[in-house]
């Protein structure tokens, strides 16, 4: 069951934040049943979810969780009025997905097409380095807007910050997530240590206060995530 589990997570990170662009998540936000992306998304939900199964039988399981993934997503517009609706929706989701998973694991025969000989630890290692890209970046941004911190972009210069923040700083990001969950999984927290100590040297170099601490907070929480992934993977 937990090899399943791992499997469909990393189908859900695929179909939601990699075969997704933001362009048109935030679509399906603001329109949500009325979306002209919420169809071909669940469609993608449901070809993740199988074929990442390794099995025929799933089919039924994959097409439930993608009905239930475009009621969600569909219904996610009324939840725009909080700033929690991204935690709501990913937690309803994962919920989906565990119980598809153990009605599969109860209530049908397994039929699989690939037998996966990878370990569970392996398995919850790619999915680790796959949330460090890009479900890290959106979670923190998430995050920040849950805590009702403000943006440190220049209306003067929008263009500019605006590329800095989501171009350069992303790519900051993925690169500390990855190289800190490494370094968790080979037991070299020292060097951790050293990059977070470089990190806010660096930053507190800034004369502007007020972006310092707002990437210091994103930084917090880039490694944050990075470490704890590396602290479950080192548990399977």
């Amino acid at each position: 069951m937990v090899k399943l589990l791992i499997l469909q997570m990393i189908a859900h990170v695929m179909s939601d934040y990699f075969f997704q662009t933001d362009k048109s998540a935030k679509e399906k936000n603001v329109n949500g049943f009325k979306s002209k992306f919420l169809l071909k998304h669940a469609f993608i939900t449901f070809i993740c979810s199988w074929i990442l199964s390794f099995d025929i039988n799933f089919v039924f399981c994959s097409l439930g969780i993608s009905v239930l993934h475009y009621l969600i997503d569909g219904l996610k517009k009324n939840l725009n009025t909080s700033r929690f609706s991204f935690y709501i929706d990913q937690f309803l989701h994962i919920v989906v997905l565990f119980l598809f998973v153990w009605i599969f694991e109860k209530h049908f025969e397994s039929h699989a097409i690939l037998e996966i000989t990878m370990s569970n630890k392996w398995l919850f290692m790619i999915l680790s380095y796959i949330i460090c890209i890009k479900p890290a970046n959106i979670f923190i941004r998430e995050t920040l807007v849950a805590g009702k911190i403000q943006s440190i972009s220049d209306p003067s210069n929008e263009l500019q910050n605006k590329n800095e923040l989501q171009n350069a700083g992303k790519l900051i990001g993925i690169l500390e997530r990855i190289l800190v969950l490494t370094f968790v999984i080979i037991g070299k927290w020292e060097v951790i240590g050293f990059l977070i100590a470089a990190k806010s040297i660096l930053r507190y170099k800034d004369t502007d206060t007020i972006k310092t601490e707002y990437v210091l907070i994103g930084t917090m929480l880039s490694f944050g995530i990075a470490i704890l992934l590396g602290i479950l993977v080192l548990k399977f």
